[in-house]
Parts: structure tokens; sequence; C-alpha cells
């Protein structure tokens, strides 16, 4: 299903939250406190992981690269940031490393190719369903030379179509990690204790699986819906959808999905201005 026209590799600048985390205790302490397996990054590796609450649910699904043994890049969905830093300080008792916002741009370039990485930065692959990229971080990033550009609401469509969650819309402070469909890039569960992680153990012994679950969906025609409308199965209700970003055919959305409903499956949508019918997709 295809959104916004664009063709061949196209750069889009997005705002994003950037966090250093520096010192002779950094490895050491975001290795207690991300769900990400901090001490097997290789330098200049990157990787999405959990910053949890103490109970278990998420305080932001970020992203980290380890810039050397004692410096790590955090990044964030814009906006949230200021959340990770005061929770990250919290735990921040007799520790040997700082933590400080940085004014970096992010540019992301679809279908790359070989890009460089910017100057004082780095580049960080984006690799969904669908969906191949390069994140390029840093304090003052250009788009490649002779690379389209294009507006987020291209980005909107592409994450919403690979089933990436974003802060704010799919995440909050009330989810858990396992509804979001993204603990398998974000957890390790061969590491060490870090906190909030029992309940993400405890969620994933059970064969139940969490209370709800992201899925896609797609929908062709008109009209299109909006956040927040009533997914119904069989008359049932049984989720609501999150995001949407038109297409050229209809609609593309992320929608928090009940238990016990099968997928792929064909549902009602229905919102207080109107109604529609869409397929909801497997993970």
């Amino acid at each position: 299903m295809s959104g916004p026209s664009a063709s061949g590799p196209v750069a889009i600048r997005r705002g994003r939250d950037v966090l250093l985390v520096a010192g002779p205790d950094a490895g050491v302490y975001l290795q207690g406190q991300l769900s990400q397996d901090v001490e097997a990054l290789a330098d200049g590796g990157s990787a999405y992981t959990f910053l949890l609450q103490p109970a278990g649910k998420v305080a932001a699904w970020l992203r980290i690269t380890r810039v050397s043994d004692e410096q790590f890049v955090l990044d964030v969905d814009v906006g949230w940031g200021a959340l990770v830093a005061d929770r990250l300080r919290r735990f921040l008792l007799r520790t040997a490393c700082r933590i400080e916002q940085l004014e970096w741009d992010l540019v992301t370039v679809i279908d790359a190719g070989d890009v460089a990485a910017p100057t004082g930065g780095f580049k960080a692959a984006v690799e969904w369903p669908g969906l191949g990229a390069i994140d390029l971080l840093g304090p003052s990033v250009e788009s490649p030379a002779g690379v389209a550009s294009a507006d987020t609401g291209l980005w909107e469509f592409r994450r919403i179509a690979a089933g990436i969650p974003a802060m704010g819309a799919e995440i909050d402070e009330k989810t858990i990690p396992a509804a979001t469909g993204v603990v398998d890039r974000s957890v390790s569960f061969t590491k060490g204790c870090y906190t909030g992680q029992e309940l993400v153990a405890r969620i994933d012994s059970r064969s139940a699986g969490p209370p709800t679950r992201l899925v896609r969906v797609e929908g062709s025609g008109a009209p299109v819906p909006e956040a927040g409308a009533v997914i119904r199965v069989e008359d049932a209700e049984c989720g609501r959808l999150t995001s949407v970003a038109p297409t050229d055919a209809g609609f593309v959305a992320l929608a928090y999905l009940r238990r016990g409903t099968d997928v792929p499956v064909e549902a009602a949508v229905v919102w207080p201005d109107g109604s529609t019918t869409a397929r909801l997709l497997p993970d």
C-alpha cells in the first residue's frame, strides 16, 4: 500500500531528543538501568532499549549508541528527553557519570545505500519490515548531496506501516513492554539484573502473553479514521487505533488489540464522525 509519493533515496529531517551519558561508571550504570545489554555493544554500535519504571512499566523506549567505554548517546522521540534524564538521575548516587542533553540534529535517509556518518556524530541502521533507512545524528547534520527531501508526513507513514511505535502515541507510562511488539529488539534475557526486569521476565514466561498487543492495520478507500477509533470484530469491541496515516489507497494504522482476537482478520473501525472497515495484520 503506497503512501506519500517519494521515489529513490529521500531524506527527512525530524525531531529527536539526544542525551550524553559519560564518565568512568557510565557503562556499568546504564547496564543496570536499561533492558538492553549495554556491555555487549561494540564502539559505534546501536540498539533499541527500554528504560523502565521500578515496577516494570515503560518510562521510555529509546536507542542507545556506544561511543566509547565511557561515552554513550541516548536518543528518544522529541519531548521525552527530559523525562529520560530525570529518570536516570533518580538512581545516580555515588556514580561517576554525568547526564546532559545535546542539541543534535537527526536526518533519516530512506533507501539510503552507503551514507557517511556526520562529523562529530554517528549513523545507525533503521531496519524494520518494509523499511530500510539510515539515521544520521550529530551536532550539525546535512542531508546527503543529491538526495531529495521530504517532510515528516512521509516518515509517519513509513513508521506506522513498518510497525514502529512512538512515545506518546503507542507508548506511555502505563504501557508494559510486552504489549509493544518490540521486546525482541529491545530486551536482553541473558544480561544481569536491571531496574524493572521482573515484570518483563514474568510476562515472557507466560504462554498467554500480555493483555493487549500492538498490531498493524490497513484499510482501503474513504473515509480515513482518526486515532482513538474503536475496532470491532463480530460486533465485539476489541481494540483502538493509536496512530493513523493516509495512503493513496486508504490508510495504515497501529492499534492495541485485546488478547483473544486472532489476526489476520477483517474488522470494523468506528469513531464519532464515521466508520470504515480494515484488516488487522500480524506483527
